[in-house]
């Protein structure tokens, strides 16, 4: 018996003359996500995609789980496919779906007749499929209502396909169909939360993440990289740039009053990712921040940050609370990783009591002091370049 994964793509359904392009990007998305199980071939029909394999080894059980965290995806199902012979159709749903209906106790069938050609329409289908179905199952009761299960049947132009309740899909929109953004990513909760957020907005991620050594350590930075890693399980690859911000730490340390240390580094590190943006040809830069969830990020604070960017920036938690944050943590599988206790170079030389109503003309005039342009530029270029992958061997 020949299985396939069907694949509902619920938004792209909107994008009118612009779908097609949607539906290939989704396609090569996919593609590309399950390279490593072998070939596939896609087909394209009345809002679904059929993910087939070439192989008849192939792994629909990993295929299944990696499509089920693409973005663009709003549903998809393993679905047994079987000729347009009516017999056919009925022996196969019932015995594709055997071991799914011997454990529930309420069932209904639904049909879908494509292939208006096709002799039996869709009531006749289900009447005929849920009595043949009974028949063999006569623990089984009919409820249109709410059944423990739907036994789908969908006969098209080529095939017919059939299965049972769909699984919900990762939804959003298929990644790299709205553009590039850099993520400043730090080894917290709310950043990956962000990242996976706009990926779902069809964004392509690149990262940042600042590390100050020796004030931080190597697992900080390997921390970072198990975040990302479960973020590219939606998003797909990361190109991950880490910069040495230990000099220019010290320098605000040196050079500044100390209620300004947190607000100049956070504009130092927006002006170094807007480098690193423009480098990577991202069109916003993406960050975890909250308002009012510490001193630099009150509305001021934020504002001052913002015009140190050459870029717009993106902060998708901007009106969440923690919990709501932590939630979608949990959801992803990051949240263990981030509140593992390892230091980032957001916690060096914090500032007792830092300015929480601090003005861009006060912070122009503090950064004034010394020279900032080589430091930056330097930490820029010398950033340590490593792509992030859903699976580590495949970095």
């Amino acid at each position: 018996m020949k299985e396939v994964i069907l694949v509902k793509d619920g938004e792209l359904a909107l994008k009118g003359l612009n779908r097609s392009t949607f539906e290939d990007k989704l396609i090569k998305n996919i593609r590309r996500r399950l390279s490593h199980l072998g070939k596939f071939h896609f087909e394209k029909a009345q809002s679904t995609i059929s993910v087939m394999p070439e192989n008849g080894d192939t792994d629909l059980d990993e295929a299944a789980e990696i499509i089920g965290k693409v973005f663009g995806i709003v549903g998809y199902s393993r679905a047994a496919l079987c000729d347009k012979d009516f017999d056919t159709i009925l022996k196969t749903a019932e015995e594709y779906l055997y071991n799914k209906l011997e454990a529930v106790r309420t069932f209904k069938v639904e049909s879908k007749r494509s292939d208006k050609k096709f002799p039996y329409k869709s009531p006749e289908i289900s009447r005929e499929a849920g009595a043949y179905i009974l028949k063999r199952h006569p623990h089984l009761k009919v409820d249109v209502h709410n059944p423990d299960l739907i036994v789908y049947i969908e006969v098209r132009d080529r095939y017919t396909f059939i299965h049972g309740n769909q699984e919900k899909g990762a939804g959003g929109m298929p990644v790299g169909t709205n553009g590039k953004g850099m993520l400043l990513i730090s080894g917290g909760i709310d950043s990956p939360v962000a990242g996976w957020m706009m990926a779902k907005r069809g964004i392509e991620l690149a990262a940042v993440h600042f590390a100050s050594p020796p004030y931080t350590s190597k697992r900080a930075e390997m921390k970072v990289h198990e975040l990302l890693r479960k973020v590219a399980q939606y998003s797909g690859r990361i190109k991950l740039y880490t910069v040495r911000f230990t000099e220019i730490q010290e320098a605000i340390r040196d050079n500044c009053p100390e209620d300004t240390f947190t607000l100049v580094m956070r504009r130092h590190m927006m002006r170094i990712a807007s480098m690193l943006a423009e480098k990577e040809g991202c069109q916003a830069l993406i960050t975890g921040e909250s308002v009012g969830q510490v001193a630099s990020q009150t509305i001021y604070a934020l504002g001052c940050t913002d015009k140190a960017a050459a870029y717009p920036v993106f902060r998708p938690c901007i009106g969440m609370d923690k919990t709501e944050i932590i939630e979608i943590s949990r959801k992803i599988d990051t949240f263990d990783i981030s509140i593992e206790p390892y230091e980032d170079c957001c916690t060096v030389f914090t500032p007792k009591h830092p300015k929480t109503k601090p003005t861009p003309e006060l912070l122009e005039e503090t950064e004034a002091v010394i020279d900032w342009t080589e430091l930056l530029k330097i930490a820029a270029e010398t950033a340590e370049i490593r792509y992030i992958s859903l699976r580590e061997d495949a970095e």
